[in-house]
């Protein structure tokens, strides 16, 4: 059981109120931040003198302290349970991402739609060993609003798993265990799906901390090739103890340019097969993706990374323009700090992706600011020139209405000018560490911001651009992947290979029939003598 003790002055009354198994202790005198909860079934020792015995209204003295436990008295949820009363059968789910869905990310997503939020994956064994850690990226991201919350570790030992969950169970209603990243660094440290093979470390992992933990343990997997594989490794988990399964239709091998389609197929299989719920991930861009995978896969709730990246409102069913989103997100950071630079930084870029590949030289200021007022500046200019643009789109701007000799172009000139001018491209003073480590690798690589392909933009949300330049279907690279896939085609410029690797996989298939056949064909041609001699000695010998 752990205590929390606040010092009680000048309180002359507190009620205690069950609320669903939580004990909220009210007063006048305390605002909404500074009251405090405890899971708890009975309130015994509730103040330091032994006053109060039994819940109610009591009267307090100045200067005693108060003493708020928590404790695992509560009968911890299970399955579907866990999802209805914990979880609060929640559909609409932010992925776990590195770096990117912190406290400011998920209220954010919340606002538009989003039910249920996990935090950026943790490292375990830092978890456990560094204070700092844990309250830079869990402690201190405690929020009342950010409920409720799922927090996800990757680990490879049984034992730091159980510790680092052990020290995490208090701030969020379960713990998940990351079996699918497939990045390289996850390969390097044998963690994520590269544990996937190794069934006996999972099974005891998962038990043993539901076993030990006081809430949930969860589980976030990719699927096998085989769909029947990817069924039994599902039940090793449930059986094990897994109270919840996140499936993403992908392989190990499918990351980077070789992501390809992830199959809803295989997550129908799991979701028939076991008897927790299933959340599903992949795929998802828009909100009619969503209803479309609960329909087909009948899985409880689907869990969107990428496309929450781009558009934080996708469960709302609604494309606002890229400002509203960046601009409320920088409020939310303001509004519950500390955040990290880098992470504001990381979504932004995100956010106006597209933009920037026309306004280079924003793209250079958004990438060298050290403030979040010098991002939140950046991010201003793009929307004013989004917005001048969109004009120039959508219909024929009127004449502008001079007032006092100042034009709405004048205005936008002005305050674009005011910015620092880019200098020669090809000078390397003006590169980045990181281009110019690239430009060490190509010298003939080309950075000039003129020489740049041009997209053309949504004029509606500038999300996506209405068609990519030298796709074979003149598509964004979403709707090409979707198309390519298909039809079975190539498209060199936005790197898909589909037809190419169905002809090397016929290629494979035909070479290993005529390799069988031509097998078969020596064995016919051996001599009678020596088949019987080979017959011989593949017969087991009897021992008298």
């Amino acid at each position: 059981m752990s205590e929390y003790t606040t010092e009680v002055k000048d309180l002359p009354t507190i009620e205690a109120v069950d609320i669903t198994n939580y004990l909220v202790l009210q007063t006048s005198y305390y605002t909404r931040q500074q009251m405090k909860a405890f899971k708890s079934l009975e309130a015994y020792n509730f103040f330091v003198s032994g006053w109060v015995h039994n819940l109610g209204t009591k009267r307090l003295r100045d200067g005693y302290s108060l003493v708020f436990a928590r404790s695992a008295v509560m009968a911890k949820l299970q399955g579907f349970e866990f999802w209805r009363k914990t979880l609060k059968e929640a559909r609409y789910v932010v992925a776990p991402m590195v770096d990117q869905s912190e406290l400011a990310w998920r209220l954010l997503s919340r606002r538009h739609g989003a039910q249920l939020c996990y935090t950026p994956m943790l490292h375990a064994q830092v978890f456990v060993r560094d204070a700092n850690y844990r309250r830079e990226n869990l402690y201190n991201e405690v929020c009342e609003e950010d409920s409720p919350l799922i927090a996800q570790f990757c680990a490879n030992d049984p034992e730091v798993f159980l510790q680092a969950a052990l020290l995490a169970q208090d701030y969020c209603d379960a713990i998940d265990l990351n079996l699918g990243c497939p990045q390289m660094i996850a390969k390097r440290g044998h963690y994520g799906v590269f544990l996937q093979d190794e069934w006996d470390l999972l099974e005891k992992m998962v038990s043993l901390a539901n076993e030990k933990l006081k809430v949930p343990i969860t589980c976030k997997i990719r699927v096998f090739k085989e769909v029947e594989k990817t069924v039994r490794y599902a039940q090793m988990l449930e059986n094990a103890g897994c109270q919840l399964l996140t499936v993403h239709g992908r392989t190990k091998d499918q990351k980077g340019a070789m992501t390809g389609i992830a199959s809803w197929e295989h997550i129908k299989a799991v979701r028939q097969a076991v008897n927790i719920p299933v959340f599903a991930n992949g795929n998802i861009q828009h909100l009619s993706d969503v209803e479309r995978c609960i329909q087909e896969t009948g899985v409880q709730g689907v869990m969107s990374a990428e496309g929450n990246l781009h558009n934080p409102a996708l469960f709302e069913g609604r494309s606002p323009p890229v400002w509203e989103m960046a601009e409320e997100y920088l409020e939310v950071v303001k509004r519950y700090p500390p955040c990290t630079l880098s992470y504001v930084r990381a979504h932004l870029f995100k956010l106006w992706h597209h933009t920037l590949q026309i306004h280079q030289d924003l793209r250079e200021e958004l990438a060298k600011v050290k403030t979040l007022e010098g991002l939140a500046d950046v991010s201003k200019q793009l929307r004013l020139r989004c917005q001048v643009q969109t004009g120039n789109i959508l219909s024929n701007m009127p004449k502008e209405t001079v007032t006092n000799g100042n034009s709405q172009a004048s205005v936008l000139k002005k305050t674009v000018c005011q910015k620092r001018a880019l200098e020669d491209c090809e000078s390397a003073d003006t590169l980045s560490k990181n281009k110019q480590k690239k430009r060490s690798r190509n010298p003939k690589k080309n950075f000039c911001p003129e020489q740049k392909r041009k997209f053309v933009l949504n004029p509606v949300s500038f999300n996506f651009p209405l068609q990519g330049n030298k796709c074979v279907f003149s598509l964004c690279r979403g709707c090409c992947k979707k198309k390519a896939y298909k039809e079975v085609a190539d498209c060199p410029s936005h790197g898909l290979r589909f037809k190419t690797k169905a002809e090397k996989r016929k290629a494979e298939e035909k070479e290993q029939a005529e390799r069988s056949t031509t097998e078969v064909e020596r064995s016919d041609h051996i001599p009678q003598p020596l088949q019987d001699s080979r017959r011989e000695l593949e017969e087991p010998r009897l021992l008298l």
